[in-house]
């Protein structure tokens, strides 16, 4: 990453970004699923203090994020068409 330190308010934004777009899937599994990695993996690296590590978990969560966007893309072209009983 091209900035030293990464502000607080571009974690946020990450997460927040990974939860909404963890919102857009159709499928409730795939849904909970992303939203509880998400989670696990920000609680997980909450305590890191190092500037570098910071940096690492900072762009392994913005890569997980791109291939969020392009899954939720897919699962909603084949979405089922019978909603999960976890859905009803």
């Amino acid at each position: 990453m091209a900035s030293a330190a990464i502000s607080r308010g571009e974690i946020l934004h990450l997460y927040r970004s990974l939860l909404r777009t963890a919102r857009q899937f159709c499928d409730y599994n795939i849904r909970e699923y992303t939203k509880r990695r998400t989670i696990d993996a920000f609680r997980q690296n909450q305590n890191l203090t190092d500037s570098s590590a910071i940096s690492a978990a900072y762009s392994d969560g913005k890569s997980q994020l791109d291939v969020a966007k392009r899954q939720a893309i897919v699962y909603s072209l084949y979405a089922p068409t019978i909603k999960s009983v976890m859905e009803a």
